[in-house]
């Protein structure tokens, strides 16, 4: 009887994971996160091999600025029909198809720009792959909520993630694999295909039953309004300011401290073999029990207190660096700071994702998630690509890593005051909640 009890709870807990629109999520996922990998601790690693100073290695932090700055952008998303494809795939998916194709280019260019004899190339390509890739994001994450019924919001997010990281750890181990024995060129090319594995996977959503049609833009009032009334949507909400403010603390830490993770171990003399098993497996593996004991703990102790755990997780997390700092050379360090960084990072990953995505409203998907995700790690990476590299020569990465842990605190500090009063609750928008406004596009 206990066996049968047994095969059947494990039964209930596996299948929600199993509906389409979680499995969509995940290759939706995977297109997300291979271009930003590519951007992050790839390039910072290909610049560091180069020969690159440490402050030009960290300025191409800015690269992954143009992605906190999508939002800007994301109304021509939430609005715009194309031509041709969206008569025959839909709106979103015709973005999807445009997007992919736009990233796997820049993919291939950014690989042809040669660090050595033309920086320069090397810039062009990073902000193409930069401009590509956070469109891409756009519709990705306009696809996702909108095919997510609300009480998929946790899984589908853990999926979403459980995506991402299989983009990030493909995209790393691709390129790393075959630079090691070709080069760094062949290693971006053999990466560009990745950039279809959304695409692919929404023939077989279809477009999102949750989607809104959007009314044809006929004049320049209309064009206005169409950037307007997403942020005057989310404004007018109570406690507005506070939730954008928490949106824009809560990963200045961890974001300062990731962007230049790669760059530490390089100094510290890590090899390539070295950096993909105890950087990109380790990793790898530890984001996915992370993303695992996320959705435990937002099943168990819901949306409010699973972002509190995983944001004081996330913050603590950043003092394993210093700690790997402090150690030099040695793998048993290496594989627990990115262990636990990654485990911390996928529990995050479900909670907070969950919790973004439920403060939209349906009429504006693209464009305030977009503000939201974006405004996630602005800061940090303009902190990154503009005083990083200055930082860590001046402080050492031991005290820098000390620092990134005490700029996880405001964010902590918020949030739980967010409970506290319930702002929480009172931000949410009907992506979040189980009987969505039935108004069409404004």
């Amino acid at each position: 009887m206990a066996d049968g009890t047994t095969k059947r709870g494990w039964g209930e807990a596996i299948k929600p994971y199993l509906e389409r629109e979680p499995l969509i999520a995940l290759f939706l996922g995977i297109s997300s996160g291979f271009p930003f990998a590519l951007l992050a601790a790839t390039l910072t690693n290909r610049l560091s091999e180069a020969g690159v100073t440490k402050s030009s290695i960290s300025a191409f932090a800015l690269a992954l600025l143009v992605y906190s700055f999508k939002w800007i952008w994301a109304p021509i998303i939430d609005r715009a029909r194309l031509p041709l494809l969206s008569d025959a795939l839909g709106q979103r998916r015709s973005w999807l198809w445009l997007c992919g194709v736009a990233v796997a280019l820049a993919v291939i260019v950014l690989g042809l720009a040669d660090p050595v004899n033309d920086i320069r190339s090397v810039v062009i390509g990073a902000l193409l792959l930069g401009f590509a890739g956070a469109t891409f994001d756009i519709v990705i994450d306009a696809y996702r909520i909108e095919l997510l019924k609300p009480e998929q919001l946790g899984i589908g997010s853990g999926m979403s993630q459980y995506g991402w990281r299989l983009g990030s750890f493909f995209a790393a181990s691709i390129a790393l694999a075959v630079a090691n024995v070709s080069t760094w060129t062949l290693g971006y090319i053999a990466c560009a295909p990745l950039a279809f594995a959304g695409p692919i996977a929404s023939l077989f959503g279809g477009e999102p039953m949750r989607h809104h049609e959007p009314r044809p833009v006929r004049s320049a009032r209309a064009a206005l309004q169409v950037v307007i009334d997403p942020l005057v949507d989310f404004f007018k909400r109570e406690g507005a300011v506070i939730v954008l403010l928490f949106v824009l603390v809560h990963k200045i830490g961890d974001t300062i401290a990731n962007l230049m993770i790669r760059d530490l171990l390089v100094t510290l003399g890590f090899t390539k073999p070295e950096i993909l098993t105890g950087d990109v497996w380790v990793g790898f593996f530890a984001l996915l029990a992370g993303i695992f004991v996320g959705g435990i703990l937002y099943a168990r102790l819901g949306m409010k207190r699973s972002v509190l755990v995983s944001l004081i997780l996330m913050g603590v997390s950043n003092l394993s660096f210093a700690g790997l700092a402090a150690a030099g050379h040695s793998m048993p360090m290496l594989a627990f700071t990115i262990g636990f960084e990654n485990f911390a990072s996928g529990i995050g990953g479900v909670t907070v994702v969950a919790y973004l995505s439920a403060l939209c409203d349906l009429r504006f998907t693209a464009t305030q998630f977009a503000l939201l995700s974006a405004g996630a790690a602005i800061l940090g990476r303009f902190i990154t690509g503009t005083t990083a590299g200055a930082l860590i020569e001046a402080l050492g990465y031991v005290n820098f890593y000390l620092l990134t842990t005490l700029l996880a605190l405001p964010g902590i500090l918020i949030f739980w005051w967010m409970m506290r009063t319930g702002l929480v609750d009172a931000s949410i928008g009907d992506a979040g909640r189980e009987e969505p406004s039935t108004q069409t596009g404004g």
